[in-house]
């Protein structure tokens, strides 16, 4: 509920002060001339100040601090302190200094404006031959009150909005994105009638936090003794036969599924008491919280795969993985400098030219893609032919990195495995 309340406030926060905004034109909402760009930004400062009659949601203003300088909403430009630019004579003059520029903005209020913030808005004049962009930032606070659904007490949340009109490439487009960042706190004497009572879930998280102390205990205590064990078999082996035992061997005294357990018990501990904690309201960590409690319910779930193994037919699988896995490693060691190596290849090459090679990440995750046969022709589809050597190249590249990555790794990754099945079998 957390995340779909802060997804669905900044869409609306999109409709309501981006103006003709239609969902899903994030990379495409952008204004080519000089009135529209002071048309959408008086826009958005309308409809801030109409906040109160025009929103179906409750939201209130975010005063400016008491004594200072800032206002409700901020008007910002940033720009060159000096630039000159003669595109007819080729000729340009920028000194690469920034300067900010801002203006105060608050909605009506009882008590006289202080003479440098009552100025009205609409008299901010940018400065176009060396903007660099247009920043609008102000607050709205509102209360999350679906939690009550699951007798929990609302929320309060703090919406930082932040409009800005990109126009640092100076390439006649002015790109226009809305970000919002939420901050969640307590809410101020929360009163809930009728809500439900908490006992049972709050006994249950108690009982999961015993558990697991008593799970870590008891498999910390296996751990230990192994490790105990395995220093007197070192001591024999070198007093006995004067050798040292490898460390593949002393590995065999440490059970890995107790150190599987271990983590899990620690993650789940942690992350039930910042759930109790975000429940009472002392806490408000729910991205670290859900990490916390996913990532031990996959170790656990990956736990039960210990219990097949007193089945003779689960069990071959699982020592053919064990089996596999150093081979497979080490092949994928060798196999991660090529992929590497085409990432940073295409991203240098094919980054200007290619929505999908735009950042390094992004090259990676389309060439993992290409490795799993997705997007392919889409990937050659959209490769701009602006220049004919760029294009050849992709060309040459993209068809290099499919067959040598489907026909030739992709089979030698299942061969070792099939390699190590078949002689366990």
């Amino acid at each position: 509920m957390v995340v779909t309340f802060k997804e669905e406030n900044t869409i609306a926060f999109k409709h309501l002060f981006l103006k003709d905004y239609v969902d899903g034109a994030d990379d495409s909402y952008a204004v080519y001339t000089q009135r529209d760009l002071y048309d959408r930004m008086f826009y958005a400062v309308e409809k801030y100040l109409a906040v109160p009659n025009e929103t179906i949601g409750r939201y209130a203003y975010v005063r400016g601090e008491s004594g200072g300088n800032q206002s409700s909403l901020m008007l910002c430009q940033q720009y060159y302190r000096k630039g000159r630019i003669d595109p007819a004579n080729d000729t340009f003059n920028i000194d690469p200094k920034i300067v900010t520029d801002c203006l105060g903005v608050d909605p009506e209020d009882p008590q006289p404006l202080p003479p440098e913030l009552d100025r009205s808005y609409k008299n901010f004049t940018l400065k176009f031959h060396k903007l660099i962009n247009v920043t609008i930032q102000f607050k709205l606070k509102a209360i999350n009150i679906q939690t009550i659904i699951n007798n929990e007490i609302p929320d309060c949340y703090t919406f930082t909005i932040t409009i800005t009109f990109d126009n640092k490439a100076h390439s006649g487009r002015v790109k226009i994105r809305l970000d919002n960042r939420a901050d969640i706190k307590e809410c101020k004497d929360p009163s809930v009638f009728g809500r439900g009572d908490n006992s049972f879930r709050l006994f249950f998280d108690v009982v999961v936090i015993l558990v697991c102390s008593l799970s870590f205990i008891l498999c910390a205590r296996s751990i230990i003794r192994g490790l105990m064990l395995q220093h007197e078999f070192s001591r024999f082996f070198q007093r006995r036969y004067n050798q040292n035992v490898c460390l593949s061997d002393r590995m065999e005294f440490l059970n890995g599924w107790y150190i599987l357990l271990v983590i899990s018990d620690v993650l789940t501990v942690l992350g039930t008491i910042m759930k109790i904690g975000i429940e009472s309201k002392n806490f408000a960590s729910y991205d670290v919280c859900s990490i916390l409690l996913g990532t031990s319910t996959l170790l656990v779930w990956v736990g039960v795969i210990r219990y097949l193994t007193f089945f003779q037919k689960y069990n071959i699988l699982i020592v053919t993985l064990r089996v596999a896995l150093p081979n497979v490693i080490r092949f994928c060691c060798c196999v991660a400098v090529i992929y590497l190596g085409y990432c940073f290849c295409g991203w240098i090459v094919l980054g200007p030219y290619h929505v999908k090679f735009r950042s390094l990440s992004m090259v990676s995750e389309c060439l993992f893609s290409l490795i799993n046969g997705d997007d392919m022709f889409v990937t050659f589809a959209e490769m701009q032919q602006n220049s004919y050597l760029v294009w050849l190249f992709s060309q040459i590249y993209l068809y290099t990195f499919i067959s040598l990555f489907i026909y030739m790794v992709l089979s030698l990754f299942i061969a070792l495995i099939t390699g190590s099945y078949e002689t366990i079998k």
